[in-house]
């Protein structure tokens, strides 16, 4: 598991599925706003891609958040459009809503920053948020993201057109926090 201040990251339990589906994804206008296309609804035990990891995909990480303290499922994080030649790759994360505003997420983007940087060889990576999601701004500000620019009404959002937050950072731009990865 990889560690952070107050997170870790783990791989994908069976059991973390039906409680990441119900929080996380059957939430359809939270859904909407983590996904790049429409949401729909997904079969109780369907192989969801979103959440059941493929051991051959080698383009995403999937990880599961969970807190280092009692190891209560969080979220979900991934490092995703891994592009091996170029060393790059974006990061998403999803936490369950009892988890917000408790500095999690800032925590798991340092954390996915080290896995990428330091496991993975990677020389850049990015992250893009809607421009209300003030809570990933804040956290990408906060790990030494650039906001290199915005991509006007990019994304269609439950009936609204939203604008996107384009964040950069390059691996000699990081500073590693202490992390406690075991």
């Amino acid at each position: 598991m990889l560690t952070g201040t107050k997170v870790g990251l783990r791989a994908r339990h069976d059991d973390d599925i039906p409680i990441l589906r119900a929080e996380l994804y059957d939430d359809v206008a939270g859904s909407s706003r983590a996904e790049a296309r429409p949401w729909r609804p997904i079969p109780p035990r369907s192989q969801d891609p979103r959440l059941v990891v493929r051991e051959d995909d080698e383009s995403s990480v999937l990880f599961s958040a969970v807190e280092l303290e009692g190891g209560t499922l969080i979220g979900n994080a991934a490092l995703w459009e891994i592009d091996t030649h170029n060393r790059s790759a974006h990061i998403g994360l999803a936490l369950r809503p009892s988890c917000r505003g408790k500095g999690y997420g800032t925590d798991v983007v340092a954390t996915l920053c080290h896995y990428g940087f330091t496991v993975l060889g990677l020389h850049r990576i990015q992250i893009e948020t809607h421009a209300d999601n003030i809570a990933m701004l804040r956290a990408a500000e906060h790990n030494g993201f650039v906001r290199e620019g915005v991509l006007r009404s990019a994304s269609w959002v439950m009936g609204d057109f939203l604008d996107l937050v384009v964040f950069g950072l390059l691996t000699h731009e990081w500073s590693p926090r202490p992390q406690g990865q075991g």
